[in-house]
């Protein structure tokens, strides 16, 4: 598995366990939290004998990548970085631990939707007073920056993504007399239904969608205009049965039910693994990342890239839906020693030419800002360009502490599911979920 797969894979592995170490946890979110949001630059200050470190997730960044921040950084300052890579199995106990000490790591390669469990766990610096500098002109990824930003204050730095496409089979579409990519959700439907009469199996997918796969769902949810939960004072609302969400979901259940089979309502993307479904030529098209294609080729290898496309899941909206993104931000412990450098080393690691040049230009990331996503999406395999698209209209899920809790109990698994099936309809399935999700985000209220 490539690099980029396995930060899809563990992140959804350390997001399910993240409420153990940080979601008991209570008290201030970080160094200076509440304090004064008057932008200031970031301090330039030497570290000559200084050395910082850094703590970086497995896969995540190529030495050369490092070495090339670290170059910067030293030059500019005169300290040394000492990199330190991290594996994933037990990685958010290990962080929980290490931020509550007082000689912590100082900066910290974190899964974007896991900032929220260590902010408020107080192990974080707030770096809201340093949002502009760090932005650096430039506009980051709303699924990135969304979850890094807590009741309104930012505890880590957008660093990369990945974004989740459509992923077609263009033998299969062609066969079915549907020569080009759809562009808007008409196109979508109108070229499933040319497909889905060209292939009459019943085990046969125009479109294959888990009812379990509720990162793909939740996109109609928000691309409608809806949200899973919304911030009310200090505490949280479900609102899945809102007008808006409800919309979402009736046009998720029309479309899962009319181009997936229906042996998928209720099974995730696991059981079976649906790239090798896909590579078997039992499903026309699903929703999946940037990794799935190399999976693809490896299940299957007579696939060529030729016979693939991507394009961003078009929306009724008239954009592409939102989707979700993984990926990762870099943290500063609020009890760093070196906090100074370590905004300095930040800085350094998300700024354009870096994310340019290094994190989308060397390791094949989506990087972290709109600028920077058309930069590298104009020099990318046109085979990936569907991702970049896609990465420009994202969402994040709530910023809550206790935001693991929910998907590791499959609550929200359960509500696409249910709806996918016919076992609720929408409305009892959000009014459900509402209640569930109230009771879990407020745990610590």
């Amino acid at each position: 598995m490539t690099h980029k797969g396995m930060r899809y894979s563990a992140l959804v592995a350390v997001t399910l366990t993240a409420a153990l170490g940080a979601s008991a946890c209570s008290g201030s979110a970080g160094r200076d939290s509440g304090g004064d949001t008057k932008p200031r630059a970031v301090p330039v200050v030497k570290g000559e004998g200084k050395t910082l470190t850094v703590w970086v997730m497995d896969g995540d960044y190529s030495d050369a990548t490092l070495k090339a921040m670290n170059e910067q950084f030293t030059q500019q300052t005169g300290a040394k970085v000492k990199v330190e890579v991290q594996n994933w199995d037990g990685i958010t106990t290990k962080i929980t631990t290490a931020l509550a000490t007082s000689t912590p790591p100082d900066v910290i390669d974190i899964g974007n939707t896991q900032v929220a469990s260590f902010a408020a766990s107080g192990g974080l610096m707030d770096l809201t007073p340093y949002t502009k500098d760090l932005k650096q002109g430039q506009s980051w990824l709303a699924g990135l920056e969304e979850p890094a930003t807590v009741d309104g204050r930012l505890y880590a730095v957008p660093s990369f993504a990945g974004a989740r496409a459509v992923i077609y089979n263009k033998k299969i579409w062609a066969q079915a007399g549907v020569k080009s990519a759809p562009a808007t959700f008409d196109e979508l439907t109108g070229a499933l239904r040319k497909i889905r009469a060209a292939n009459t199996a019943p085990d046969f997918s125009p479109f294959y969608l888990p009812g379990r796969y509720w990162h793909t769902g939740v996109q109609f949810v928000w691309d409608a205009g809806g949200d899973i939960a919304s911030k009310q004072g200090s505490g949280w609302k479900g609102t899945l049965g809102s007008e808006a969400a409800q919309r979402g979901l009736n046009e998720y259940k029309q479309f899962q039910n009319e181009f997936s089979a229906p042996s998928t309502r209720t099974i995730d993307t696991l059981n079976p693994d649906q790239t090798r479904v896909f590579a078997d030529g039992k499903a026309a098209a699903m929703s999946a990342t940037n990794a799935t294609i190399a999976l693809i080729k490896k299940a299957n290898p007579a696939f060529k890239e030729s016979d693939l496309g991507t394009v961003p899941f078009p929306g009724r909206s008239g954009k592409s839906q939102p989707v979700m993104l993984g990926g990762s931000d870099w943290g500063i412990a609020a009890k760093s020693a070196n906090s100074d450098l370590a905004l300095q080393w930040v800085k350094i690691a998300t700024a354009p030419s870096v994310q340019k040049q290094w994190v989308a230009g060397h390791d094949g990331w989506i990087p972290n800002s709109t600028g920077a996503v058309k930069a590298a999406r104009g020099e990318a395999d046109p085979l990936f360009r569907g991702f970049f698209d896609a990465a420009l209209r994202s969402k994040a899920t709530p910023a809550a502490a206790d935001w693991a809790a929910v998907e590791g109990n499959k609550d929200i698994d359960k509500v696409f599911s249910s709806i996918a099936s016919g076992t609720s309809g929408p409305k009892q399935a959000a009014d459900t979920f509402d209640k569930t999700v109230g009771k879990v985000l407020n745990a610590q209220h």
